[in-house]
C-alpha cells in the first residue's frame, strides 16, 4: 500500500450477528442531481424532499449557486429558486465539481448552448475521468471548446451566437450523455432529436416531463429510442420525492445475504427496471429478496424489500447486463466472494475509467482478503469459496463504492476487513456506518 495519508480515516469490519431490523435508503444520487439542476432551471420555488445531501450532490448545488440559482438546504432536502431557461449567470469562479462525475457531465450540458465561457474542474479522481466522448457529442450544440487536458478537465467552453436544434444519434449507450444534450437542448430553439439504438435509463425523460418539458418517446420495432424535446419551455416549479438509491441499498442487500441469520427490511428502494440490475443478478444467485409495499413515488416506481441471509451460487453475469449496473459491480463482486461456485463478471472495462480503475481495485481487495479471482482487461472471475477467510488491508483509492463494499464483505468473514480510509464514503452515503450499524452492523477505528 502507498505511503499512509496523514489524515486518512481507516476502519475495519468485523463478522457481525444477525442483521435485523428497518434499513433507511439515502435519496437517489442520479435523481437528486437532476432535481437540482431542474429546479434552477423552472420560474420559482422548487421543493425538493427527499435529496441526498452527499457530497457529490452538494457539488452539483454549489455550481448552481455560483450560477444565480438559490439553493436551501434544509432537514429532509431543499428548495431551489429558478433562474428559467437561458436565466443562469455567467460565474465568477471556476465550477469545481470535487468528484462528482454525474454533476459535471450534466453541467457540460447545461452550460453548452450559454454564450459566456464557463471553466469546470474538479478533484483528483474526476480530473482523471474522461470527457472526450461528451465533449464530442456537444459539439453538435455548436458550443466551442476552449481549454481541455486532452479531454479532460479542467475544461473552459462557450456557447455558440445562435443555438440551433440538436440532433444526434447515440454512439454508444450512455444516460449521462443523452442527459447532457437533453439539457442542452431546453436552451435551444426547435425541436431536439435524440436517437438511442440502446436505450438507457430515463429519469432525466421523466424528470423534465414533470417540470412541463414537451418531450416525448417513441419505441421502433428494434426496440430503438427516438426522444423528441420542444425547446425553450417554460419549467414550472414542480414538489420533487426523490425515492431511495438502489445503488446505496446494495450493500445492505448484500449485507444481509451473507451474514447467517439476517432478515432485514430495507426501505424505500427505487426499482425503476433500469436500475435493478444488481437485484436481479442476486435473485438469480438465489438470494431471498421479497420486494414489499410497492407503491409510486415522485413518478418512479418503489418498494421495501425484505432480504433474508441465503445460500448463494455463482453466475455468469454477460456484458449486456453488467454494463447496465457497472455502480454495483463492486458490490455484487462481495456477493459472489461468499457464493458456492464461480461468477464470471464480463463486459466491464469500463470499471477502469470511474473513480479508479474499479476492476483492478476490486480484484486486488478480493485477493488480500483470500478470495482467489482472474482479472481480464474487460472481466473478473470470482472464485466463490462459501466462507470468506478475511483479514486483509484494502486500498481504496479514495472510491466510495470500494469502501463500502469491503467493509461489508468485513460484515461475515472469519477475520475483520480494513479499508484504509472510510472518508470517501462521503461522496455517496455519508450515514453509511450509522445506518448499518443501526442494524446490528459491526465496525471499529482501524
Amino acid at each position: 500500500m502507498p505511503d499512509a495519508d496523514p489524515h486518512a480515516k481507516p476502519l475495519s469490519a468485523q463478522r457481525a450477528a444477525p442483521l435485523s431490523g428497518r434499513f433507511s435508503t439515502p435519496g437517489d444520487k442520479a435523481i437528486s442531481h437532476r432535481a437540482l439542476i431542474l429546479g434552477a432551471l423552472a420560474v420559482g420555488r422548487t421543493r425538493i424532499e427527499g435529496l441526498l445531501a452527499a457530497e457529490d450532490v452538494l457539488s452539483t448545488a454549489n455550481a448552481l449557486r455560483a450560477l444565480g440559482a438559490v439553493v436551501d438546504l434544509h432537514e429532509g432536502g431543499c428548495d431551489v429558486h429558478g433562474l428559467g431557461i437561458n436565466g443562469l449567470l455567467a460565474p465568477a469562479t471556476p465550477l469545481d465539481f470535487g468528484n462528482a462525475g454525474t454533476g459535471v457531465r450534466l453541467m457540460l450540458g447545461v452550460l453548452a448552448p450559454y454564450r459566456f465561457i464557463s471553466h469546470l474542474t474538479g478533484g483528483p479522481t474526476l480530473t482523471r475521468r474522461p470527457m472526450q466522448p461528451l465533449l464530442d457529442a456537444l459539439a453538435v450544440t455548436g458550443m466551442s471548446v476552449l481549454e481541455s487536458d486532452d479531454g479532460h478537465l479542467p475544461i473552459a467552453i462557450q456557447g455558440p451566437l445562435a443555438p440551433a436544434p440538436i440532433r444526434y444519434t447515440m454512439k454508444a449507450p450512455s444516460e449521462q450523455i443523452k442527459s447532457a444534450l437533453l439539457l442542452a437542448g431546453l436552451a435551444s430553439p426547435g425541436t431536439t432529436t435524440i436517437i438511442e439504438p440502446v436505450p438507457t435509463g430515463d429519469h432525466t425523460e421523466k424528470l423534465l416531463a414533470d417540470f412541463g418539458a414537451q418531450i416525448s418517446t417513441v419505441l421502433d420495432e428494434a426496440g430503438a429510442a427516438t426522444i423528441t424535446l420542444v425547446g425553450l419551455p417554460e419549467l414550472k416549479p414542480r414538489r420533487v420525492i426523490v425515492p431511495g438509491d438502489p445503488s446505496s441499498a446494495a450493500y445492505a442487500i448484500v449485507a444481509a445475504l451473507i451474514v447467517p441469520g439476517s432478515d432485514l427490511v430495507i426501505e424505500n428502494v427505487l426499482i425503476n427496471p433500469n436500475r435493478t440490475g444488481l437485484i436481479d443478478t442476486l435473485l438469480e444467485m438465489g438470494g431471498d429478496i421479497a420486494f414489499i409495499n410497492q407503491r409510486e413515488a415522485g413518478g418512479e416506481h418503489v418498494a421495501d424489500l425484505r432480504v433474508r441471509s441465503s445460500r448463494l451460487r455463482g453466475v455468469h453475469v454477460t456484458a449486456d447486463h453488467a454494463g447496465a449496473m457497472l455502480d454495483d459491480i463492486p458490490a455484487l463482486a462481495i456477493a459472489a466472494a461468499y457464493a458456492d461456485g464461480s461468477t464470471m463478471i464480463e463486459g466491464i472495462a469500463a470499471l477502469r475509467e470511474q473513480e479508479c480503475d474499479r476492476l483492478a481495485v476490486t480484484a486486488a481487495g478480493l485477493a488480500a482478503n483470500g478470495v482467489e479471482c482472474l482479472e481480464g482487461r474487460d472481466q473478473l472471475l470470482v472464485k466463490g469459496v462459501g466462507a470468506v477467510p478475511g483479514g486483509g488491508q484494502v486500498d481504496t483509492h479514495h472510491d466510495h463504492r470500494i469502501a463500502m463494499s469491503f467493509l461489508v464483505l468485513g460484515l461475515a468473514s472469519k477475520a475483520p476487513v480494513t479499508i484504509d480510509d472510510a472518508r470517501p464514503i462521503a461522496a455517496s452515503f455519508p450515514g453509511f456506518v450509522t445506518a448499518l450499524s443501526a442494524v446490528g452492523a459491526s465496525f471499529s477505528a482501524g
